[in-house]
């Protein structure tokens, strides 16, 4: 994709998860306050638990749940404990907390005092490190309600494992947990939802849907009530219902994750455009790669932003305080109310496709690292695989990469190996069809084999990059006399690849779903000269369809895409009309469908992607 992702929206993963309402931010200081005019009573009927319910690496969210196990009510409460050196708080909220040194002490504020018996109270925070919390004691005694203070959590469970799928149900199974007192029971998690608790290492869910993916992931408690970190978790479609027919064609799309600030087209667009029922897969982009590791490309927008109502694909706003926010939770919406839809999970882009090659130096490891981010438990049930988009393999984009011509094969080769056989794994690659161009740098046949498809990106052969001209539509679907590279079109593209050995079905056809243009043109046809890029709304020599096909609508059709000259302005982009008869052709050709890039340039009636879901049926 030749997008420059705009830096003045990329925010990092080191801003503070949660935005506290003023009046529960706590106190936080270097040195414990003074004791309240009300000592706390007596610990004896009371515990304290503690869960981690975020964690990004370098900080997480904690919570405390004080509860009232015995008859009488508690009129005030005290937790202390202990962190290792490196980890502390840096927000919460619902108490006041202190801290000397490393020692912690959270004490309730003036509404929260009071627990009934058999009730509960929570206070929360943000810190940074990962340590756990030792030395636990409430009001002076053992926070778990025996003799011994320093009661620590249960481990994670190991990752379950599916076996017995049918159309409605499953069995899991997973090794245990382990606790210095003891596991009580086990959560197990559909879809990060509890459905069961069970006192062994397994469970058979039943009532499912036939032909339906489901994650399922499993958290230990020990007998103190502590629930420990969730395991990781493993997908399971069950047999049966309708599945697609192994035949239909791809029908994918690009989302952007930058296209939620200047662009405003959030997930719920998909929805209210019509293109939700008309699209088979989304590609989410980008996650960056760099220091040999799949990274998050934008924490705010991907999993930090507080959506509201209006912005939302079921009309409900996200909580300050829930686990999962951002794009992709509204993705997890999205898949529930249209279950047919797969995301994948894209990293690189022209911007960041410079971090491929330092990467590759260990194929396994840079596999591992990006299947451990796209299986985080926290949203492994969006995404259903993995596309890899490097611009290029062996030849050069934005940056240039010599690593030899079996590196495409070795990168396919290492993430179907980590990914498996249930998981999506898929490349965006060149359309350079010119004789030892870059189609001809790597070995795309052999890469193939360990390839769900290609997305061969049949766009941007010819730009305002090229700023006097000729004039030239940037997504030709065939040949035509003047066309000012030889091999620079669709047709070129997908024939060479074929004869490289990748199967026709494995191969998608590129649509652009925006133009390319030129200012200072008096020749209506293709091939005139130029002074410099056309103006657009975000990029010089770049604008969506949904503005030109009102501000310069086509008046000309070249080597199966469209054209048009408006004043001094030369503008080349697709229209609904050539989108069909060039899924006409990947139909012909018996490609295994299209994809677009993207979403944000059609129209609001998304008419370009019913151009696509037309055309392939």
């Amino acid at each position: 994709m030749r997008v420059t992702l705009p830096s003045r929206h990329r925010l990092t993963a080191g801003l503070t998860t949660l935005i506290l309402p003023f009046a529960t931010l706590v106190a936080l200081s270097g040195s414990a306050e003074a004791q309240p005019d009300a000592a706390p009573k007596a610990a004896a009927n009371a515990t304290a638990t503690y869960e981690k319910t975020q964690d990004w690496g370098t900080g997480f969210t904690g919570k405390w749940t004080i509860k009232n196990t015995g008859s009488a009510a508690i009129n005030s409460w005290a937790v202390e404990w202990d962190f290792p050196s490196g980890t502390r708080v840096t927000s919460g909220w619902d108490a006041t907390i202190t801290n000397s040194g490393n020692h912690w002490t959270a004490k309730n504020l003036g509404w929260n005092g009071s627990i009934a018996p058999g009730a509960t109270v929570s206070f929360g925070f943000n810190g940074s490190g990962d340590g756990n919390p030792t030395g636990c004691k409430l009001n002076g005694e053992s926070c778990d309600g025996g003799g011994q203070p320093g009661d620590a959590p249960p481990s994670a469970p190991g990752t379950p494992t599916a076996s017995d799928i049918t159309n409605t149900s499953v069995k899991l199974d997973w090794k245990a947990a382990t606790d210095d007192k003891g596991i009580k029971n086990y959560d197990v998690l559909r879809d990060g939802a509890k459905v069961a608790t069970v006192t062994g290492t397994s469970y058979a869910d039943s009532g499912l849907t036939a032909g339906t993916d489901y994650s399922y992931s499993v958290q230990a408690r020990d007998t103190a009530d502590q629930t420990g970190p969730v395991s990781p978790s493993v997908k399971v479609r069950t047999t049966g219902g309708g599945n697609p027919d192994p035949g239909a064609k791809v029908k994918m799309g690009y989302f952007t994750n930058w296209g939620i600030y200047q662009r405003n087209y959030n997930v719920k667009n998909i929805v209210t455009s019509g293109s939700a029922e008309k699209i088979t897969h989304i590609n989410y982009a980008f996650g960056n790669v760099q220091g040999g590791k799949c990274t998050i490309g934008d924490a705010y927008a991907d999993y930090d932003k507080a959506v509201p109502a209006d912005q939302s694909v079921d009309g409900v706003g996200d909580t300050w305080d829930q686990p999962l926010r951002g794009n992709f939770n509204q993705l997890r919406k999205l898949k529930a109310k249209y279950p047919h839809i797969k995301v994948l999970y894209s990293f690189g882009g022209w911007t960041w496709s410079g971090g491929f090659t330092d990467a590759m130096k260990n194929p396994a490891a840079f596999a591992d690292s990006c299947y451990k981010l796209v299986e985080d438990p926290r949203w492994a049930d969006v995404f259903d695989g993995i596309d890899l988009d490097w611009e290029y393999p062996n030849a050069c984009g934005l940056t240039c990469d010599t690593s030899g011509p079996a590196v495409m094969k070795n990168m396919m080769q290492a993430f179907r190996a980590r990914f498996g056989p249930s998981n999506l794994v898929t490349a965006a690659i060149t359309a350079d069809g010119s004789p030892g161009g870059k189609i001809d740098a790597a070995d795309y046949g052999g890469a193939a084999e360990y390839t769900d498809w290609y997305n061969v990106m049949t766009y941007d052969f010819f730009g305002a990059w090229d700023e006097k001209g000729p004039t030239a539509p940037h997504s030709p679907l065939t040949d035509y006399p003047g066309i000012p590279k030889e091999g620079f079109n669709s047709a070129a593209a997908i024939n060479k690849l074929k004869a490289k050995g990748v199967p026709a079905k494995k191969l998608l056809l590129g649509i652009g779903f925006y133009g390319r243009g030129w200012t200072g043109v008096t020749q209506k046809e293709p091939g005139g000269t130029a002074t410099g890029p056309a103006a657009g709304t975000y990029e010089k020599g770049f604008e969506d369809y949904k503005v030109l096909k009102n501000s310069c609508p086509s008046n000309g059709t070249v080597g199966g895409t469209g054209y048009a000259h408006c004043g001094t302005n030369w503008w080349a982009y697709d229209t609904p009309a050539t989108i069909r008869a060039k899924m006409a052709w990947a139909k012909q050709q018996g490609l295994g469908g299209a994809f677009f890039w993207e979403f944000t340039g059609d129209t609001a009636n998304g008419e370009l992607v019913t151009a696509i879901h037309e055309g392939l049926k």
